[in-house]
């Protein structure tokens, strides 16, 4: 027994010698190599977009690369990548992942990212290779805006009004304010004071029509309307229309809920209705001859937001009396007023139809309808408004579309980029802060719509146009 363990003691110390010199013979064999380990660098597997990828969406874009290996992205080389015309504006790597953010992409147009060799490094500092990614955004859409507006006998400053605004459609996008309720430019002052400069269009709102002329409202005083004008600032008018809430009362709404008006009746012969929309009619005609007979042309904005959030809900409604009946009611609502208008001799009215999307069934038709306008509130993405804004115009290619409304939306600067190029934009007003210039809260920066640095922000646009960039309206 004590020689088998003699033996195999033996045995064991003869294998870890043998073990030991082995060990020995390979690290002198290393130390003595004058080449280097072989290390691949990292390879791309795969990108988001991926290459030859079509139809992305305009504004900004995140692109993902994935490679075969952990890597890293000196800031030193971020500047080296290049995305044609649009903007890098975050380069970051975690893991087998380099992320890149970029801005301004535009529709119907090709990028090719280049990422040169050596921005991205493997976990041993071998340089990636080149990347190239090539992907084209959405198509532009066939616009092509109509010369001539919806009035028959158009005068020659509503002409050149459009023509004004049909010019720079796409290039430049216009400011505006609204008044605060309906006949002053409080909203407009205000914008001054914080920015040093006004808007260019002013609105003005025929909500108390029913009460005017009194002493407290009197549209037939048209001198804040013409100071404005002889300004060389762009005149807008909307109308909250009241209607009586029953036959004979004189308590009025523009509440559905409110209201026994039926807006099918307005335009049958012999209804209550109807002796309300005529008398009505005639009255607003009259203020708006006002103005015509002092060449002042209006964008105006009648029956807006007719569809409500119908389209939207499975219990959507409409919010005013002119769309509560639907579409076929509200289209020849819009038709009688038009053509009463007309047969007043009324030329000086560039029509604006505002539409909620998915409404195309309320769209009065091309024949009545000059530009076409989209309210939108709190939206803080820019792509989003963008999209809004393309879809509109792929629906009516003949149109020009404007922000007509806007509240709590993103910077206008940003949805500019983004490719929301609408004609103007106007925020509502607040109540509050603006109804009364003398208060010490009207030179206060917050706004219940947009605040005053949303306002810096868009008059720091070089796309932007405020009261300084309108044209003498006068000359010829």
């Amino acid at each position: 027994m004590l020689q088998n363990k003699f033996w195999y003691h033996q045995i064991v110390r003869g294998l870890s010698l043998a073990l030991f010199a082995l060990f020995i013979f390979s690290c002198s064999d290393e130390s003595n190599s004058d080449e280097p380990p072989v290390v691949d660098p990292p390879q791309l597997v795969s990108s988001v977009p991926g290459d030859d990828a079509a139809d992305l969406a305009v504004g900004a874009i995140t692109i993902v690369l994935t490679y075969d290996q952990n890597v890293t992205t000196p800031s030193s080389g971020h500047g080296l990548i290049s995305l044609g015309d649009a903007t890098i504006s975050s380069v970051s790597a975690y893991l087998k992942q380099v992320t890149i953010k970029a801005t301004g992409l535009e529709q119907g147009l090709t990028y090719k990212l280049v990422v040169p060799a050596g921005v991205v490094l493997g976990p041993t500092k071998v340089e990636a290779p080149q990347v190239s990614i090539q992907f084209s955004t959405i198509a532009a859409s066939s616009v092509g805006i109509t010369a001539s507006l919806s009035v028959e006998n158009p005068s020659l400053q509503v002409q050149k009004l459009y023509d004004f605004l049909k010019e720079n459609y796409g290039k430049k996008i216009i400011s505006s304010t609204v008044a605060n309720v309906n006949w002053n430019i409080n909203e407009a002052e205000w914008v001054k004071q914080h920015t040093g400069k006004y808007p260019a269009m002013a609105t003005f709102d025929y909500i108390h029509l029913m009460s005017s002329p009194a002493s407290w409202i009197d549209y037939s005083n048209t001198t804040v309307v013409e100071d404005w004008w002889n300004n060389n600032g762009i005149v807008s008018a909307c109308w909250h229309w009241n209607v009586p809430k029953s036959e004979g009362s004189t308590d009025y709404t523009y509440k559905p809920s409110e209201t026994t008006f039926k807006v099918s009746n307005t335009t049958v012969e012999g209804t209550w209705e109807n002796d309300v929309v005529k008398a009505d009619l005639e009255k607003i005609a009259g203020y708006l001859k006002l103005l015509q007979v002092k060449n002042i042309p209006v964008v105006w904005r009648p029956l807006h937001e007719a569809a409500g959030n119908i389209y939207e809900y499975s219990d959507g409604e409409a919010w005013f009396w002119w769309g509560s009946d639907g579409a076929e009611a509200y289209k020849n609502l819009w038709v009688y007023m038009f053509d009463y208008f007309e047969d007043q001799g009324l030329n000086n009215l560039i029509w604006v139809w505002t539409t909620q999307t998915k409404d195309n069934a309320f769209y009065p038709g091309d024949d009545y309808v000059d530009i076409i306008g989209r309210d939108a509130y709190n939206e803080a993405n820019a792509s989003s408004l963008a999209a809004e804004f393309t879809s509109i115009q792929d629906t009516y290619p003949n149109k020009m579309v404007t922000l007509s409304e806007c509240g709590g939306v993103t910077n206008i600067s940003d949805q500019w980029t983004s490719g929301a190029k609408w004609s103007f934009f106007m925020p509502w007003y607040d109540y509050e802060r603006t109804n009364d210039s003398g208060e010490s809260d009207f030179s206060g920066t917050d706004h219940e719509h947009a605040n005053a640095a949303w306002w810096i922000d868009a008059f720091n646009s070089e796309n932007v146009m405020t009261l300084d960039d309108m044209p003498d309206w006068d000359s010829n």
